[in-house]
């Protein structure tokens, strides 16, 4: 069995950045714009949905909530990541939805995205609206999930599992939708050459602390570009 490699998209040359393609426009980024999208879906194919196995595994079906936090005028909507605790076997390390694989005792998908999220960062599903799923997405670990939107209600908290979320924070959906923010590398690993994105956020740290990057890539950069897809096709 292949070993999977540690990938550090900052040490891969960047192919190209999508700036050539359009941003949402602001008025398509709202909490009521992405509510009647969902109401109404236009006609449209996922760009990424599969990645090549790192080895032969059984699918495991899976979801992840993809949170968006309504912060009003001046905040906007921000999408709510996890960074995973470097010990975990499955992405240790990595920017991630809360998130994990199916239990016969869940109803749906969306029930899955929301009890793991629970379970995760302390998140009660009291305060998620699910508007919708996009279409599945198949990692090279063999997770064949489903992405589960939702808004975040006013007056939620947080208080993460140690074991699996190293910490939770929040990125603007403004930035995270920008194709200019896109970035495409390649890396080739027993024989198969595999392409993915990453997008580096770097936010405005306290005076006298130092800034620290936040590198999304992989499964999660892959659904968070089908949904830039999603809102402007």
């Amino acid at each position: 069995m292949a070993t999977r490699p540690l990938i550090n998209p900052n040490e891969l040359p960047i192919l190209r950045v999508d700036g050539h393609l359009p941003a949402p426009a602001s008025h398509a980024l709202t909490a009521e714009a992405l509510r009647n999208r969902f109401l109404a879906q236009p006609v449209w194919s996922p760009e990424l949905a599969l990645e090549p196995l790192f080895a032969a595994r059984q699918p495991t079906p899976a979801s992840v909530l993809s949170p968006r936090v309504d912060r009003g005028e001046g905040g906007g909507l921000q999408v709510l990541l996890t960074r995973r605790t470097d010990h975990l076997n499955d992405h240790p390390g990595q920017i991630s939805f809360p998130g994990g694989r199916a239990e016969p005792s869940d109803a749906d998908a969306a029930a899955t995205a929301l009890r793991e999220a629970q379970e995760e960062i302390g998140l009660a599903p009291d305060f998620v609206d699910v508007l919708g799923t996009l279409p599945l997405y198949t990692t090279g670990t063999g997770f064949v999930v489903t992405p589960v939107v939702g808004l975040i209600g006013p007056g939620f908290g947080v208080v993460a599992d140690p074991f699996e979320v190293a910490e939770v924070f929040e990125v603007p959906l403004s930035f995270l939708l920008d194709p200019g923010q896109h970035r495409w590398h390649t890396v080739d690993f027993d024989g198969v050459t595999r392409r993915f994105l990453s997008m580096l956020w770097r936010p405005e740290a306290p005076h006298g602390v130092e800034a620290r990057d936040y590198v999304i890539w992989g499964a999660t950069a892959a659904m968070l570009r089908n949904f830039y897809r999603f809102v402007c096709v």
